[in-house]
Formats: structure tokens, sequence, C-alpha cells
């Protein structure tokens, strides 16, 4: 089978790095990192204009979608040129309430998305209690796992039913209706469950969000989103929709990774070429050669994988992408470090802000040993 780009695609992915270059992006993720989103807000309404968010929302809500391998592409772009801001949990987010098959949250939401009027933030449950830039999101969602209330005899409370919660499907036809209930009657919280029962799987609009902490990649903002907010939605429903944002999530990080470590090996080379040492570039010595060489085909190998993974949407498939693109993208990382001297090292280097992205990118949505996890599960 051949799989190339289509001429279509190709074009969309050259005009936007023609405005994403226009825009200086990487300008603008210096400010987002110091907690000024002005910037970040003008290249976010730009990739709005382009129609990036609207790939991931059905036509029947103001979108262009879902078209994955269009969003794929365009993600490489974004990695490419350090995009601040939740791009991939705005896109998951959008996958989120579109599988949800409820609706009134979709109505609400996804126009706006596509629009860039919405930017989101998402956090699922098994995948730590941070959400990225919910202090700059105009919406952060929560799902929160299927929690089982104490039984007769038990000696605590409910327990978390991490990733997703497997067995959420037990009780909910009597909880479901009253969270439904308390979405429509002002987004209250259902009401706490009595011994033995189970509150299902919830997605809800967090109010707020706890102080900003501190992240390996600075332009990544992390914080706690708080409990409480308004139910969008309640039931088993939850939990497959929140499967299927996850594997959206996965996708978009993994292009992303992709266009970090491939824009780290294209100034990794500029510099090579320009480095002199014994009166000859450094980028002339075999050894440097051999490792621009690793570098390159192991980001040439994760391409396909990612590409493919978009025609498929297979989670497997995704899980694989996300491994080879992480890891590439973290190499690519370690090569330039390495061939770019004490230089690579301060932060005044633009180098920096894909330096510092690398390796967050590789675990966010699934460290290598959960998506492998996740390829090899039958």
């Amino acid at each position: 089978m051949r799989f190339l780009p289509t001429d279509e695609q190709l074009a969309f992915t050259r005009s936007l790095h023609t405005m994403l270059t226009a825009a200086g992006a990487p300008a603008a993720a210096r400010a987002w990192a110091a907690g000024d989103p002005a910037g970040g807000r003008a290249v976010w309404a730009g990739l709005a204009e382009a129609g990036v968010f609207a790939l991931a929302v059905p036509e029947n809500h103001g979108g262009l979608g879902p078209l994955p391998a269009e969003l794929a592409l365009a993600f490489v772009e974004l990695g490419r040129h350090a995009v601040p801001g939740p791009v991939a949990e705005t896109v998951a987010a959008a996958a989120l309430l579109t599988a949800l098959g409820d609706p009134a949250p979709a109505e609400r939401l996804l126009p706006g998305i596509a629009a860039g009027e919405v930017m989101a933030t998402l956090r699922l449950p098994g995948t730590g209690p941070y959400a990225l830039d919910a202090d700059a999101a105009t919406s952060a969602l929560v799902v929160d796992a299927a929690v089982r209330g104490p039984g007769p005899g038990s000696p605590g409370g409910a327990g978390d039913g991490a990733g997703g919660g497997d067995g959420s499907s037990k009780g909910n036809a009597n909880t479901n209706g009253n969270a439904n209930a308390n979405a429509k009657n002002g987004g209250m919280d259902p009401p706490r469950p009595g011994p033995g029962a189970a509150r299902p799987p919830t997605l809800r609009i967090a109010p707020g969000h706890g102080p900003v902490r501190a992240s390996a990649d600075p332009v990544r903002r992390l914080s706690v989103p708080e409990g409480g907010g308004e139910v969008l939605a309640a039931g088993p429903g939850v939990a497959a929709a929140a499967a299927h944002a996850e594997d959206w999530a996965r996708l978009a990080t993994a292009a992303q990774a992709l266009g970090t470590g491939l824009a780290l090996l294209d100034r990794t080379v500029e510099h090579v070429g320009r480095r002199a040492q014994f009166g000859v570039p450094i980028g002339s010595f075999q050894a440097v050669k051999h490792r621009l060489a690793d570098t390159l085909i192991a980001l040439e190998f994760a391409r396909p994988l990612v590409l493919g993974a978009a025609v498929t949407m297979a989670r497997a498939d995704i899980a694989a992408a996300k491994v080879a693109a992480g890891e590439a993208a973290y190499g690519a990382a370690r090569t330039a470090l390495q061939l770019h001297g004490a230089i690579g090292y301060t932060e005044e280097l633009d180098l920096a802000l894909w330096l510092r992205k690398a390796r967050p990118l590789r675990d966010a949505w699934g460290t290598p040993a959960q998506c492998r996890a996740a390829v090899l599960r039958p």
C-alpha cells in the first residue's frame, strides 16, 4: 500500500508553516511560560481561522471533521513551531464531547472549539492529578471515575476507579437519572452514594484550579482542577467517551512530538554546519554524521506510524505511534544537546523550547511503558 499525504494536505501543512513562522510562535511560547497568554491566544486564533480545531469537530457542530489524518499533519507543524497551549487537550475534549452521545454538551461547546472561542483542557482518570494550562483555558473538563460507596462493614470511604472505571456499569441505572437531574438543576454534584451504591463516571466543568506547578517544560503549565462544578453527563457512556478522547489525545501528542523532534534535528544540522573545529565544520566529522543519521532514521520511522494510526484510528496503532514518536523526539533532544555543546544549556537559545518539550511530550497521555502495554493488550 502506498500512503502519502495528498496535494491538498501538503498545501494545508505548508500554509500552517508559513502562518506560524510569521506569527512568531517561539516568542509567544516564552511569554506563555511567563504567565502572559496574549501572544499564545493570537496564535490560537490563527490556528482556528486556518481550521485546525475544526478538524476534530463534526460538521453538524460547525466543524470540518472528524479528520484525524489532517489533524495529525497539522499537529506535526504545531510541534515544529513550539505552539503553546492545551492544543492536544482541546482536540481530545472535542472527541470526548462527540462520542458522548448526549447532544446538549456537544451543542454547547463544540461550535466554540471549532471557532477557536473555547480553549479547553481535559483531565481523565488514570492520567494524574494535573490539567494542562487550566489557568488559560476557558473550560476545564474533568472526567471522574466511577466511585463505589462503602458497603456494609466497610471501614473506609469510596475508592478511586483510576483509568475510566472498568466496572462502572454496575448501579448506573439508579444514579444516571440523578446525575442528569443535577446537571439540569444548576450543575450541583450528584448525591453521595449510600452503602453499597456506586456513583458512575461523570463529566464536569471544574469551577477553578489550584496554583500553577513547576514543570520540566515551563510552557506546559500544570495545575489541579478544583472539585465540584457543573456536571455535564454521567453514566457508562462517559467512560467510553473518555477512552475515545484518550486515543485522540495520544495521536495529537504523538504528532506534536514528531514535529518537536524534526525541529530539533533541523536546528542541530544547521548548527553543526556553522560550528567549526580544526578549521572545518563539525558536521563533517563521521561521529557527528552517524549521530544525526540515527536521529533522522528514528524520526522517519515514526512518521508513517503516526500517519498510519491517523488513518486506522485503532488503539494499538495509536499507542505504537506514540511510543515511536515520543522516543524519537527524546532521542533528537539528546542529540541536539550533545552536538550544540555548552550553548545547548542556555535558556536564551530558542532551542531550549524544544529541548524541554521532548521529554514531557514523550510521557504525556501515556508513558512508553503504558503505550507498549496497550500495543500488546489483546
